[in-house]
C-alpha cells in the first residue's frame, strides 16, 4: 500500500512566501505597464488641446466687409442720338453698402465722352454730333458666392441721365434699368469685376420738332474694373 507524504510545516510556509512574492511581482508589473501607457498618451492629449489654436489659416473663415468701392472702364451705346453708329467710352465709379449676406445698396456715377472708333476726315467725332453722356444711378443689389473665388450679382438701378452736345431736351431724363455681373476675388480686399446692363431713358432730339420726336430707347452698357472691399 502506497504511503502519501504530506508537506512539512516548513515546506508550506515556503510555498506561502513564494505565492506572496509572485503577487508582488505581478502588481509591480501592472504598475509599470500603467505608467508606460500614461506616459505615451500625455503628448497626444497635449497636441489635441493645442489643435484649435494652431488651425491652418486656410480653414479660418474669410473676413466679412460691409463696404466696397468700384472704379473702371465703361462703355455705353448712343441710341438716343439719330444716326449714331459708335458708342461712347468713359469711366464709372460706385460705392455699395452690404446689409447682410446677399443684399446691398449701391450708388453709381458714370461719364462717357470718347467715341469707340477714332475720328475720320468725313466725320471728326465718329458720330453725327460730338455727344457725351453722364449717369447717376442707385438701387438694390443681390449677390452671392458661386464657386471658389467667383461670385455674381444682379441689380436694379434708377436715377438720371444727361446727354450733352446733341441738342436734346430735357437736359436730364429719368433713367433706369437692370443688369448684373461677376467678381473674381484676388485677395480678401481686392477683386476684378465685369458687368453689363441696359439703361432706359427718354429724350427729344431737335427742339424744332416741338417735342414730337421722343426717343425712349435703351442703351446697353458694359464695364470692367476693380473692387476694393473694406
Amino acid at each position: 500500500m502506497a504511503v502519501v507524504s504530506r508537506p512539512s510545516p516548513r515546506t508550506a510556509a515556503e510555498l506561502q512566501y513564494g505565492f506572496e512574492e509572485s503577487l508582488k511581482l505581478k502588481r509591480n508589473f501592472l504598475v509599470l505597464m500603467l505608467a508606460m501607457v500614461s506616459a505615451a498618451l500625455m503628448p497626444l492629449a497635449a497636441s489635441s488641446q493645442a489643435a484649435p489654436d494652431t488651425a491652418p489659416a486656410a480653414e479660418r473663415p474669410t473676413p466679412v466687409y460691409k463696404y466696397e468701392f468700384y472704379a473702371g472702364y465703361a462703355y455705353t451705346s448712343l441710341n438716343q442720338v439719330n444716326q449714331s453708329r459708335f458708342g461712347l467710352q468713359g469711366v464709372s465709379v460706385s460705392v455699395a453698402r452690404d446689409w447682410g449676406k446677399y443684399f446691398a445698396l449701391t450708388v453709381e456715377g458714370a461719364g462717357y465722352f470718347k467715341p469707340l472708333r477714332g475720328a475720320t476726315a468725313v466725320n471728326p467725332t465718329g458720330n453725327p454730333v460730338d455727344a457725351n453722356v453722364e449717369l447717376v444711378l442707385a438701387g438694390p443689389v443681390l449677390h452671392m458666392d458661386l464657386y471658389g473665388r467667383l461670385s455674381g450679382f444682379v441689380r436694379v438701378l434708377i436715377g438720371g441721365a444727361h446727354t450733352g452736345g446733341a441738342s436734346e431736351i430735357p437736359k436730364v431724363s429719368f433713367a433706369g434699368g437692370f443688369g448684373g455681373g461677376m467678381d473674381y476675388r484676388l485677395t480678401p480686399h481686392l477683386s476684378l469685376r465685369a458687368s453689363g446692363d441696359n439703361i432706359l431713358s427718354s429724350f427729344v432730339e431737335d427742339p424744332n420738332h416741338l417735342g414730337y420726336s421722343p426717343h425712349r430707347r435703351g442703351n446697353p452698357r458694359a464695364a470692367f474694373g476693380a473692387v476694393y472691399r473694406f
